[in-house]
């Protein structure tokens, strides 16, 4: 390790909230403007709705979170030699918090500073940190495609089976993407050469061979790596977004909406349908909440409106908010390791008495 990562980390961590502070201000505003062509919303049966919520049922969500978190990690703890599943949860919620509150590339400084200090090589970690982001995007854009099947339970839409459809696609090509880099050194060096003309064209200042040579040493350090571990990634990134949208099943059962208004095969293909709006800052904060409500409402009927807006707010503080504080908490524990493992510094000589 050396003495200026946590330093560069905390000033990182340090700067303006005007970033998060913003994006919410932004998301949330998008959001209303949708909500009100959904119909009219009660905000005192919304307050009703949320605080509702026994205690109980929030640990639950909590413990429903914890899950998400523990699976979502295991890609990342596969991909990267010597990083381990604990560890890697704590440079998840790290990276999370780090990406949420500071200027890019806040989520590297801080990934890069906690492998030196775990004795984990920085480009190793970073290379399963990008095969991570990669699968997460695969499993994203297979989400849809889940949730149109899980939504024709209760009912078969057509819109929805192609947008579904549609969305696998994009996830197809991205796992095939990957593959073929992994397999054919060729094939790597013309998806390089293509993505480096296309950032030229976007007015993007790039060496062509320069990338190329980048993409063909990251092929050459996941080569191993991938190969067993992309599907088993892949199935734990998905079970984590399924996670995810279950926890809103429970927080519309926890504000009193029951199965027989709003059908849990309803609740959750509807987050699954839109979760590549998570693409958008906040995981499509406001954005994707408007648009699930949307969907939720046409079958439920708009008198519970207000409810499910309750319930949405509480799933978010729960899976936003619960998160950047579980990255608060991992950072600091970081912090206290990276303490006790450097030890006090060590007592300056004396200087030699003047002849």
């Amino acid at each position: 390790m050396t003495s200026e990562d946590p330093i560069r980390v905390r000033e990182i961590l340090r700067k303006r909230w005007v970033k998060p502070t913003a994006i919410v201000l932004v998301s949330l505003v998008v959001g209303w403007f949708i909500l009100r062509f959904i119909g009219k919303i009660s905000w005192s049966a919304v307050g009703d709705a949320v605080r509702s919520v026994s205690l109980w049922e929030l640990l639950a969500l909590i413990g429903m979170l914890l899950v998400r978190q523990t699976v979502n990690a295991l890609p990342i703890a596969r991909f990267t030699p010597g990083l381990g599943l604990p560890k890697a949860m704590v440079s998840d919620v790290s990276a999370n918090l780090a990406g949420t509150v500071a200027p890019p590339p806040g989520d590297v400084v801080v990934r890069i500073a906690q492998f030196r200090t775990w004795g984990i090589s920085p480009v190793d970690g970073m290379a399963g940190a990008t095969l991570n982001m990669l699968v997460f995007y695969g499993a994203r854009f297979a989400a849809p495609a889940i949730g149109a099947v899980i939504f024709s339970i209760y009912a078969f839409d057509t819109g929805k089976a192609v947008a579904g459809a549609v969305s696998l696609l994009i996830a197809i090509a991205i796992v095939v993407a990957l593959v073929a880099v992994l397999r054919s050194e060729s094939i790597a060096a013309r998806l390089a050469r293509r993505a480096a003309r296309a950032a030229n064209t976007m007015s993007a200042t790039v060496e062509e061979e320069s990338w190329v040579e980048t993409v063909l040493d990251f092929r050459r350090r996941i080569d191993g790596t991938l190969r067993g571990n992309l599907a088993p990634a892949l199935l734990a990134m998905i079970l984590g977004i399924v996670i995810d949208a279950a926890m809103l099943v429970a927080a519309v059962r926890f504000v009193g909406i029951g199965a027989d208004v709003a059908p849990w095969p309803v609740v959750l293909g509807s987050v699954l349908l839109a979760y590549p709006l998570t693409i958008l800052p906040m995981f499509g904060l406001g954005v994707l909440d408007a648009v699930v409500i949307a969907t939720i409402v046409d079958v439920a009927g708009v008198e519970y409106e207000s409810a499910l807006v309750g319930a949405t707010m509480v799933w978010r503080v729960i899976t936003l908010g619960g998160t950047l504080g579980l990255g608060a908490l991992a950072m600091a524990w970081w912090r206290a390791t990276t303490r006790r493992a450097s030890g006090p510094p060590e007592p300056a000589e004396p200087e030699p008495a003047a002849s």
